[in-house]
């Protein structure tokens, strides 16, 4: 008879100290001991054998002279990151990889993700039926929770996971791997898990650093593990553009991802059930772009140019930029494209009419006597999300390229950013919300790691995010105003963003090494809305013991 446990601090800790009496001899039986975080390059030392299609030998795998498939694995919640929701207890030994079992599911997505599975646990796959000893991958279309739930029962030495989705039994998979790395197996009873955020990731600065197909491979493995299923790529800004184009050739750097190196990203990341969100900045931060076109380069009432910035009046500006998104867009199979609209030098100046005379005048003459620079920006904004509206993607843009009080105002679908409210005229994220619009966390207080650490950043701990970071804390150090909704369906999530500022400050292997506890924080706090049950010291052991 099944008793519901309530998960806290102590019975997690005790998961987590008898998991940790089998280091040793789940070291004998094969798994992986992880270096120190501070390692460099120990994280990409990673095999691709998690997203194989066929089984293969395992870093996981149980061996029986060590541990008995009869063992019981202790009981409380399983040990893995990010925590559980949901877990009722019942009696029984658990289930441990043992020889003969195997992962079973019927033809389809199901019969993928066991593959997968089979290949992490160095089990074999099999179309079934399924008998004691076997991890079981079922679909229920209609099961309750959303599409990345799903629901995982021990019993009678079998595992029975269920989703309504593919996207739920990989998650349910992260679970069994993550359990046999930590503790050998999985304790008895029911799981029931979902995730409280729908965007939940990384962003990564490609354009000012560039970083291998086979780097960025590894972190989708990476954000796979801690059910992360978002990367954002920032492939273009003033220092680079860095991904193989047939539109405009001329402005892509000697060093850049190819068209087919991009389509293995992809292909992994939606294997992994990861979105890569694109970025094309505009009008600012197009320097690569300038640099090959220099005649679409604004400049000032004084002739002097402004950094990185397009002109918005000259019609061969949005061309350019227009050519590069249809050409993009269809390269990346997820829903969003992002427009940035960040710091356009322009609106950045104190008085931007009378620094941009040109601009002033055509924005008065396009949109009447009340017209300014500040409305020429969002009409170009406006026109950029028409474009990959019209090629199928969702618009997102930052923060500071939204404008109030303007004639013109910026697209309700465009899909707010927040990372700042530094800027000149910085508006509250309260603001955006209480204009009915999603506004997705990317706080720099706490989720900047820039390189370098210039302009006061400083690189993001893993402890501050899990202590102190949460969804509604938008700007700054404390959450928007309680009135203000802040659920899953107002602010849908966030991502850790690695900026390459000063490029040369860390090498990949070093930002690999930074972001890993970072990471996992970020995955605790975008999963669970409740306060993390485990210490920070408790978290970060077990983040270590059970990352791949």
């Amino acid at each position: 008879m099944g008793r519901s446990v309530r998960i806290t601090r102590a019975s997690a800790v005790r998961g987590t100290v008898a998991s940790c009496a089998l280091l040793a001899t789940m070291s004998l039986m094969g798994c992986p001991r992880d270096g120190h975080a501070g390692h460099p390059g120990a994280d990409d030392s990673r095999s691709a054998q998690g997203s194989a299609a066929a089984p293969a030998a395992s870093p996981v795998a149980s061996d029986p002279a060590t541990v008995s498939p009869s063992t019981p694995v202790p009981q409380g919640p399983p040990a893995v990151v990010p925590a559980v929701r949901e877990f009722t207890q019942r009696s029984g030994p658990g289930w441990r990889p043992a020889p003969g079992a195997r992962v079973v599911a019927a033809a389809g997505k199901p019969a993928d993700e066991a593959r997968r599975l089979a290949a992490d646990l160095g089990l074999t796959y099999d179309a079934g039926p399924a008998r004691a000893g076997d991890v079981e991958l079922i679909a229920r279309a209609g099961q309750a929770g959303g599409p990345e739930s799903y629901e995982l029962t021990v019993q009678d030495r079998k595992v029975t996971v269920t989703a309504p989705e593919a996207a739920g039994l990989f998650y349910g998979t992260r679970t069994v791997v993550q359990a046999v790395r930590g503790g050998g197996g999985l304790p008895e009873g029911v799981i029931k898990d979902a995730p409280d955020r729908p965007q939940r990731g990384l962003n990564l600065d490609t354009a000012r650093k560039h970083f291998t197909a086979d780097w960025i491979e590894s972190r989708l493995r990476e954000l796979a593990d801690l059910k992360l299923n978002q990367l954002g790529l920032h492939f273009s800004d003033d220092q680079g553009f860095r991904i193989e184009s047939s539109s405009h050739p001329e402005v892509v750097s000697p060093q850049h991802l190819t068209k087919a190196e991009l389509r293995r990203i992809t292909t992994l990341a939606s294997d992994l059930h990861i979105t890569v969100v694109p970025e094309i900045d505009s009008p600012g931060h197009l320097g690569a772009v300038i640099a090959a076109r220099p005649a679409l380069q604004l400049r000032d009432a004084s002739g002097t140019a402004a950094r990185g910035a397009v002109d918005i009046g000259n019609p061969e500006s949005a061309r350019v930029v227009d050519d590069l998104l249809r050409e993009f867009a269809p390269l990346f199979p997820g829903p969003w494209f992002h427009l940035g609209a960040d710091e356009y030098r322009a609106l950045m100046s104190r008085d931007p009419q009378a620094a941009y005379p040109r601009l002033a005048q055509l924005a008065r003459r396009r949109f009447g006597p009340q017209g300014r620079v500040q409305d020429l920006a969002t009409a170009w904004l406006n026109d950029r999300a028409a474009v990959v509206r019209g090629l199928g993607k969702t618009p997102k843009a930052w923060n500071d390229g939204f404008f109030a009080g303007g004639v013109v105002s910026p697209d309700k679908s465009i899909e707010v950013e927040y990372w700042t409210g530094k800027e000149t005229g910085a508006r509250r994220p309260q603001d955006y919300l209480n204009e009915g619009r999603s506004v997705v966390n990317l706080n720099d207080e706490y989720l900047y790691y820039v390189l370098g650490e210039p302009n006061d950043f400083r690189y993001p701990t893993g402890e501050r995010i899990y202590g102190a970071w949460s969804p509604p804390v938008l700007r700054g150090t404390g959450p928007v105003p309680a009135n203000v909704a802040t659920g899953a369906d107002r602010v849908p999530g966030g991502r850790l963003a690695v900026w390459c500022d000063r490029a040369d400050a860390q090498s990949p292997e070093q930002v690999a090494s930074g972001i890993r506890l970072p990471l996992a924080a970020v995955s605790q706090r975008l999963w669970d809305p409740r306060p993390p049950r485990l210490s920070w010291a408790d978290f970060a052991a077990l983040a270590a013991k059970v990352r791949r």
